[in-house]
C-alpha cells in the first residue's frame, strides 16, 4: 500500500513539474489578484478603491517576485553573496516604494494609506514600512512556491534517475548466469557431436531453448513461474551429461502454478550454485533437491545439495556470499517490498539448503 501511494504521489509531482506553463504563471496572479482585490474591498468597504490601488501594486509585487526568485536568488543567494544580496532587495524595495507611493497619490487618491486611523498624504516611515513589509509578504510568498516548484523538479529528475539506474541493474543482474555453463555445455556437446552421440541434437535443442529464454524473457519485468521452471529444467538437463550417474537430482513441484509470475532468471543463480559449488567440488555421490510449492499467492523454493567433502577446511563459497545469492538478494530487494519475501540460507543434515519464501500473484 504504501509503495503505491508513494509511485502515486511521484507520478503526480513528476507530471506537474514537467508541465509548468506560463499560463500556469498568469493563473496563479489572477487568483491572487481576485483574492486580494476581494479582501480589501471588505476592508474598506470600496471596491473600485480595492480594485484601483492593486492594479498599480500587483505589477509592482510581480516584478519585485520575479527579480528576485528568478535573478537575484541565482546570482546571490546561490552562490553566497550575501551582503551583495542584501543591498540589491534593499535598492529594490526603496525603488519601488517611490513608484508606489507616487502611482497611488496621483492616480489613486492623496490618502495613500486609508487603512490607517489618519489620512496619509506624505513618505512618512511607517507608510514606507507598512509598504515594504507588504513587499516582502509577496516575494516570500512567491519565492517559497518557486523553490518548492524548484525542489519537487529536482526530485522528479533524481527519481527518474533512480528508477533508470535500478532497470539497467536489474538488466545487467538478470543477465548473470555463469559463461563457465555455456562453455562447458559447448564442450559437452564437441565430445557429444565426435562421438556421433544421438544426444546431440537434443542437448542442442535445450541450450537453443535456454539461450532463448536469457534473451526474451530477460526484457520483461515478470515472466511466467512454468517459464522459469522449464527453464531450470533444461538447465539441469544440460549439466546432467557432465555428471552422468554421480549425480541425483530430485524435483518436485506442486501447487497451482497458473498466472503466478516471477523476475525472469531469479532462480536459476539458487540453482546454478548447487553445481559450481556443490557437484563440481564432490567427490562421490551428489545430491541436489528442488521442492517448488504455490499456495496462497506464495511460492515456497528450496534447493538443497550435499556439501562438498573434498577436504575438512573447504569452506562454502555460497555461504560468504557467493555471486548467485548475492545476486538473489539485491534483485529481491530491488523489486519486492520486505513482507514479499523471505530469504533463508542453512547448513542441515550435511546439506547446503536455500529457502525463498516469494510472493507471485
Amino acid at each position: 500500500m504504501a509503495n503505491r501511494v508513494t509511485k502515486y504521489f511521484n507520478g503526480y509531482f513528476s507530471s506537474i513539474n514537467k508541465n509548468i506553463k506560463p499560463w500556469h504563471h498568469i493563473l496563479f496572479w489572477l487568483v491572487y489578484f481576485g483574492f486580494n482585490t476581494f479582501r480589501w474591498t471588505f476592508i474598506h468597504d470600496d471596491f473600485l478603491l480595492s480594485l484601483r490601488t492593486n492594479l498599480i501594486g500587483f505589477p509592482i509585487h510581480m516584478f519585485l517576485a520575479y527579480l528576485n526568485a528568478y535573478y537575484l536568488m541565482p546570482k546571490f543567494i546561490y552562490t553566497k553573496k550575501y551582503v551583495q544580496y542584501t543591498i540589491y532587495i534593499l535598492l529594490a524595495l526603496i525603488i519601488m516604494l517611490l513608484f508606489k507611493y507616487n502611482l497611488t497619490y496621483y492616480l489613486v487618491s492623496t490618502d495613500v494609506m486609508p487603512e490607517a486611523n489618519e489620512i496619509i498624504d506624505t513618505l512618512t516611515i511607517g507608510y514606507a514600512v507598512q509598504a515594504m513589509i507588504g513587499e516582502v509578504y509577496v516575494i516570500s510568498f512567491f519565492t517559497v512556491i518557486k523553490l518548492t516548484v524548484d525542489w519537487l523538479r529536482e526530485s522528479s529528475k533524481l527519481h527518474d534517475l533512480e528508477k533508470r539506474q535500478l532497470k539497467t541493474e536489474l538488466r545487467f543482474l538478470r543477465s548473470q548466469v555463469s559463461p563457465h555453463f555455456f562453455f562447458n555445455t559447448l564442450n559437452n556437446i564437441y565430445s557429444l557431436t565426435l562421438e556421433k552421440s544421438h544426444q546431440a541434437p537434443e542437448v542442442i535443442l535445450k541450450l537453443s531453448e535456454l539461450m532463448r529464454y536469457l534473451l526474451y524473457a530477460t526484457k520483461k519485468q515478470r515472466q511466467d513461474l512454468t517459464s522459469e521452471i522449464n527453464c531450470i529444467r533444461n538447465y539441469i538437463d544440460l549439466e546432467r551429461i557432465r555428471f552422468d550417474d554421480s549425480l541425483k537430482i530430485d524435483m518436485n513441484i506442486s501447487g497451482d502454478l497458473v498466472n503466478c509470475k516471477i523476475p525472469p532468471m531469479l532462480l536459476i543463480p539458487l540453482i546454478e550454485n548447487c553445481f559450481k559449488h556443490g557437484a563440481s567440488k564432490n567427490i562421490g555421490e551428489m545430491k541436489i533437491k528442488i521442492d517448488v510449492k504455490v499456495e496462497d499467492g506464495f511460492m515456497d523454493f528450496k534447493v538443497s545439495n550435499s556439501i562438498p567433502n573434498v577436504n575438512k577446511e573447504y569452506v562454502y563459497p555460497v555461504k560468504r556470499g557467493g555471486i548467485g545469492l548475492s545476486n538473489v538478494k539485491k534483485r529481491l530487494e530491488l523489486d519486492y517490498g520486505k513482507n514479499d519475501y523471505d530469504l533463508q540460507i542453512f547448513e542441515e543434515n550435511k546439506m547446503f539448503n536455500v529457502f525463498l519464501k516469494l510472493k507471485v500473484i
